[in-house]
C-alpha cells in the first residue's frame, strides 16, 4: 500500500523527508537529521500471553519502565513483541513501525497507546511503512488518520525508568 496516496486521497496533509534507512532513534541522532515535529519512539508490545498487542508511542528520549506500566495497567508482563508478530499485526518490520502502520490493522487487533508527553500540539514524525522516509503530520492530521483507520488512542502517563 502507498500510504502517501491514501493520505492525499483523504486530504490528510504532511511534509515528506527522505533520508538513509533509520532502524531506531540512535540512527537519526548519528546522522544529525533535522526535521520539524517531535521525534518519537514506537514500541510494539504484547502481554505475557500474546493475546493483546499494543503500539506505544512516546518521546524518542524516554526510557519506558515496562514493569511499572504493566502494574499500572494491570496487564500481565508487558514485553516486546517479535518481528513476526509485528509483520502479522502491522505489516511492517522492526525499524519501519509508526502509527501509520495501523492502516494494516483493519480488525483493530492492536491497541494504540500515546504517551501524554507527546500530546502537546507539536507535529509527529512518522515512517510511512518504510524507514527511508519520514512524514511529519500535525496532531490534527494524526487524529484525522486515526479516525480514517478506526483506531482510538488511549492517552497514558507512561512511567520512565528511574522516574
Amino acid at each position: 500500500m502507498d500510504i502517501e496516496v491514501l493520505l492525499r486521497q483523504h486530504l490528510i496533509e504532511f511534509e515528506r523527508y527522505e533520508h538513509p534507512p533509520l532502524e531506531n532513534c540512535t540512527d537519526a541522532d548519528r546522522l544529525r537529521l533535522h526535521r520539524p515535529g517531535q521525534r518519537l519512539k514506537n514500541l510494539f508490545l504484547r502481554d505475557n500471553y500474546g493475546r493483546r498487542h499494543f503500539l506505544l508511542i512516546t518521546r524518542a528520549d524516554k526510557a519506558v519502565d515496562l514493569k511499572q506500566l504493566s502494574r499500572d495497567l494491570k496487564i500481565s508482563r508487558l514485553g516486546f513483541a517479535s518481528a513476526e508478530r509485528m509483520r502479522k499485526f502491522l505489516g511492517v518490520m522492526p525499524g519501519h513501525v509508526s502509527l501509520l502502520a495501523l492502516v494494516n490493522d483493519p480488525e483493530h487487533q492492536v491497541e494504540l497507546w500515546l504517551d501524554a508527553d507527546i500530546c502537546n500540539g507539536q507535529a509527529y514524525q512518522c515512517h510511512p511503512l518504510v524507514n527511508t522516509v519520514t512524514l511529519v503530520l500535525s496532531e490534527a492530521n494524526v487524529e484525522r488518520f486515526l479516525n480514517l483507520v478506526g483506531h482510538k488512542p488511549q492517552i497514558l502517563e507512561i512511567p520512565e525508568v528511574g522516574g
